[in-house]
């Protein structure tokens, strides 16, 4: 029986980890975390007996506490505010920890994690982003203590497996394109927040379902993939793969390149971080056979230019990675608050890039000072 501590249970990807938990008795858990939302993980909380709940907000803390004796939980402990989010990362009870925490609050929870010795199946790629050079030590210490749960590098993971590092010649990380792909640059001017949370292919939170449509979402994929696996950034290649069925490629100095393919679900890349090196059965129908055309393409650069910045923040270093990430969270609020227009997210980060001056990461106070400076020069380009 593996126990888990599941970060972000009322998210997207905390959703689905509970569901395979539902299908598969060898998983248990022992704790849940979110934001608010209290009501839902009471009901979690009873629906998987856990032990442990932690709500950030301070104030559904509290109603939750008063609550659950109504739901017969008188001997759940209710945690509250940020660190009792980052002590259900460190439960002694926990041998899992999944990370679903988005943003920048998820760094705290991950370096806790990884600090206590959980293997985390991870998902919250703004932290290791902003965090990464932080978190990189623990990263070439134990390869195998951080598996992510991102479909694309729970496909170069696995793809890597086994494989001599100087062998590779290039990752490869697909993308479906967003909802707006075959929006003409003209269309793209007026677009709604309703329009771009209509992902063609997969069901996510509103923030990654809006950076997939400006493809940011990969520009923040590939500097977790620098991070996670040590490559340079000029071996990190981003290609759009409409069908989402090959969910990243690696290729090697041979000319051979490997691929990770499946249905597009995240329960299997969910299901893989949590019992990795495991593989347990029956978590999504097989492909076989697939019969479909697959097709791969250059992203539109000139359209969705997002997707360089990735790149261009990487090579800059420093607290850059982690600017670039605050920035965008703060402009994909404004965007789905009607406050700014779809193109003015990637042309506002541009703008943002070109004119910081990356910082040493010296430690978490830097990034949080940086955090600050970062979302008060968005906030005077967009005056």
């Amino acid at each position: 029986m593996t126990s888990l501590s599941v970060l972000g249970s009322t998210g997207s990807i905390g959703l689905q980890t509970l569901n395979v938990v539902k299908n598969d008795p060898r998983l248990k858990v022992v704790a849940l975390a979110a934001g608010s939302r209290w009501e839902e993980v009471l009901a979690q909380a009873k629906e998987f007996s856990a032990a442990v709940i932690a709500l950030e907000d301070p104030e559904a803390a509290r109603a939750a506490e008063r609550e659950k004796t109504a739901l017969g939980l008188d001997d759940l402990i209710v945690l509250s505010g940020p660190e009792g989010i980052a002590r259900c990362a460190e439960l002694d009870e926990a041998a899992v920890v999944v990370h679903a925490v988005p943003g920048f609050a998820g760094i705290i929870p991950l370096m806790r994690a990884l600090e206590s010795g959980k293997r985390v199946a991870f998902a919250g790629k703004e932290a290791l982003v902003s965090a990464g050079e932080l978190i990189e030590p623990y990263l070439r210490k134990n390869p195998g203590q951080l598996v992510p749960v991102d479909s694309e590098h729970s496909a170069l993971f696995q793809c890597l497996l086994g494989e001599d590092p100087e062998s590779v010649v290039e990752l490869v990380l697909t993308a479906s394109g967003g909802a707006l792909r075959d929006y003409s640059a003209e269309q793209l001017r007026n677009v709604t927040p309703k329009e771009v949370l209509e992902h063609p292919t997969w069901k996510m939170g509103k923030k990654v379902t809006v950076d997939s449509a400006t493809l940011v979402n990969k520009s923040l994929e590939v500097m977790e993939a620098h991070y996670l696996f040590g490559v340079p950034y000029e071996k990190l290649k981003v290609v759009v793969h409409r069908q989402s069925i090959v969910h990243s490629m690696v290729t090697f100095v041979d000319g051979s390149t490997k691929a990770q393919a499946s249905v597009p679900d995240m329960s299997l890349a969910i299901s893989y971080g949590i019992t990795f090196p495991e593989r347990h059965p029956g978590v999504v129908p097989s492909l076989s056979p697939y019969y479909g055309t697959l097709t791969f393409e250059e992203p539109d650069t000139d359209r969705f230019p997002g997707v360089l910045l990735g790149h261009r923040a990487g090579e800059m270093g420093g607290t850059a990675p982690c600017a670039l990430s605050y920035a965008d969270e703060i402009l994909v609020k404004e965007f789905l608050n009607g406050r700014i227009g779809f193109l003015d997210i990637t042309r506002t980060l541009f703008r943002f890039l070109d004119a910081y001056r990356p910082r040493p990461v010296d430690g978490l106070d830097v990034l949080k000072r940086e955090a600050l400076r970062a979302e008060e020069k968005i906030r005077e380009l967009l005056l």
